[in-house]
């Protein structure tokens, strides 16, 4: 019997299939950075496939552009459509968990702007000026490109780009970034306070000022306002881990930076990312929604 899949074909001959497995983290990466959905960056990436394994690619110079390009396209549309998701989503909205790492299941492209912190400051700005800012500062794509993706002049796509750098510059401004170390040293510290339900130790990790967020989606227990103030977050987070006691709670790495994930009935439970600031907690965010959980 013959080789089903029929003779080799050179990267020439067929690009999409010699280059996906190399170009799909790109796709998966520019689509979950607009999106901030694991599951709808994957949705994504396969309508990229379809497309491109039906399109004659072998004139395309730039073939990771030509597939990014698409994927931003398609989650532009998506991502217009999310903002109505966004505003009738029960409680706070956090973005889907991105495991990377060596936990990841597949290749991502990793860097700060897959972080929780940094994503939830992208959601800030507007559909096109988030698109712009992707494609350009982070995946270093022409203005002219992004024009037509955003189907506008090439000087609006820059001044979309410069508005949104502008912004994301001055939130990061007002949140400087923790070293790894100090990041870990901070997350040990907090997971042995919680795990022994020491209130006096977790009010002394956690910022005098520090908020406390929970995405349930309605379909898990969660807070649907921000808890504010270092010994009530304490205080709420005490009764919590007596009441919902996790079966173990494990480091892992979440959007490029270390998070802790806690398990319960050998299913993960929640995943946790914080934001330090001067040493403490200043932000720390539970992702408690069993559908943003599936991947992880």
């Amino acid at each position: 019997m013959g080789d089903w899949r029929g003779p080799e074909r050179s990267e020439q001959e067929d690009p999409l299939g010699a280059g996906w497995e190399r170009y799909r983290p790109a796709v998966f990466g520019v689509a979950y950075r607009l999106l901030g959905s694991v599951a709808d960056a994957e949705d994504v990436a396969q309508d990229v496939w379809l497309r491109a394994a039906g399109a004659d690619l072998r004139d395309i110079g730039d073939l990771q552009a030509w597939l990014v390009t698409v994927a931003a396209r398609r989650s532009y549309d998506i991502l217009k459509s999310a903002r109505f998701r966004r505003e009738t989503y029960v409680g706070p909205w956090l973005p889907e968990p991105l495991l990377t790492g060596p936990d990841a299941s597949q290749p991502v492209l990793v860097d700060e702007s897959v972080s929780s912190a940094m994503l939830l400051i992208m959601e800030e700005l507007s559909p096109p000026e988030r698109v712009a800012f992707v494609l350009h500062d982070v995946f270093g794509l022409e203005f002219g490109q992004i024009a037509d993706v955003l189907d506008v002049s090439v000087p609006s796509a820059r001044q979309l780009a410069s508005r949104a750098r502008r912004r994301v510059a001055n939130a990061k401004q007002s949140t400087p970034q923790a070293s790894k170390a100090e990041r870990e040293r901070v997350l040990t510290a907090f997971r042995a306070a919680y795990e022994a339900g020491d209130l006096a130790g977790l009010v002394r990790l956690l910022h005098p000022d520090a908020v406390y967020v929970t995405d349930g989606g309605d379909k898990a227990f969660a807070a649907r306002k921000l808890i504010h103030g270092g010994e009530r977050v304490a205080e709420v987070m005490v009764r919590t881990g007596h009441q919902w006691h996790p079966d173990r709670i494990d480091f892992a790495e979440v959007g490029g930076e270390l998070a802790l994930v806690s398990y319960r009935g050998g299913r993960v439970y929640s995943v946790d990312t914080v934001q330090i600031t001067d040493g403490l907690i200043s932000a720390y965010r539970r992702v408690l929604n069993p559908d943003k959980l599936a991947r992880v």
